[in-house]
């Protein structure tokens, strides 16, 4: 059942994606993750993994977003689930796919929002899955101001000049991120390069002839 717009989107994001998630998000019912509990700990998951599965239904659980503008869109809503552990720590699904891609979108053991495509082909997206929600807003709301949008892929990413550009910081960046220039934004996409090994799945998209408005969306460097 839809919750409807959220009406609070969670603390810790900036007043851009606060905005994009109260405005453009829905809240879905989702089964309590203390509905499981009983049955994970019987098949071996720690009870601090379960909190930790826990905590992240709270704070996302249900969280139905717009589509990102690669891997297919995204989760089609934030859902923890599967727990499975390897030699660094245990992990559990973000989400189900949106769309048939060939990974699954996980939450790492540092709380990394990812994807991976098979043992050891785990891309860490961004550092926490407010990274991802943070991109995501910033993407949207790029595309929205932009005189003009340029899409490279492959061998073309490698000639996007970052020179006169800035990280943007909110959005945690490790495998994706996200660049400021003078009247542009820069979003970088490697991840499925990454987990599938496929180098030519590189993506970059120049959002350029942005004003002061579509730079920052209200939102200082500080306040990554």
């Amino acid at each position: 059942m839809t919750k409807g717009l959220l009406a609070l989107a969670p603390d810790g994001l900036t007043s851009r994606a606060r905005r994009f998630v109260a405005t453009q998000g829905v809240r879905l019912d989702v089964r309590p993750v203390e509905d499981n509990r009983r049955w994970w700990h019987e098949r071996g998951v720690p009870t601090e993994v379960i909190d930790r599965m826990a905590a992240y239904q709270d704070r996302w659980g249900g969280v139905v977003l717009p589509p990102a503008p690669e891997y297919d869109g995204g989760p089609r809503y934030f859902d923890p689930d599967g727990p499975e552990a390897d030699e660094s720590g245990w992990w559990f699904e973000a989400g189900a796919q949106r769309t048939a891609v060939p990974y699954s979108f996980l939450i790492g053991p540092r709380g990394e929002f990812g994807v991976q495509a098979e043992a050891n082909h785990w891309a860490p997206l961004h550092a926490s899955v407010e990274g991802w929600v943070e991109a995501l807003a910033l993407a949207h709301h790029a595309a929205a101001h932009a005189a003009r949008i340029t899409r490279f892929t492959g061998d073309e990413v490698d000639g996007v000049g970052l020179g006169d550009c800035e990280p943007v910081r909110e959005v945690r960046g490790l495998a994706d991120t996200w660049w400021r220039g003078p009247d542009c934004l820069v979003g970088l996409w490697t991840g499925e390069a990454v987990s599938l090994d496929f180098p030519r799945g590189r993506v970059a998209r120049v959002y350029s002839g942005l004003d002061d408005w579509g730079l920052y969306g209200g939102v200082r460097p500080e306040a990554g």
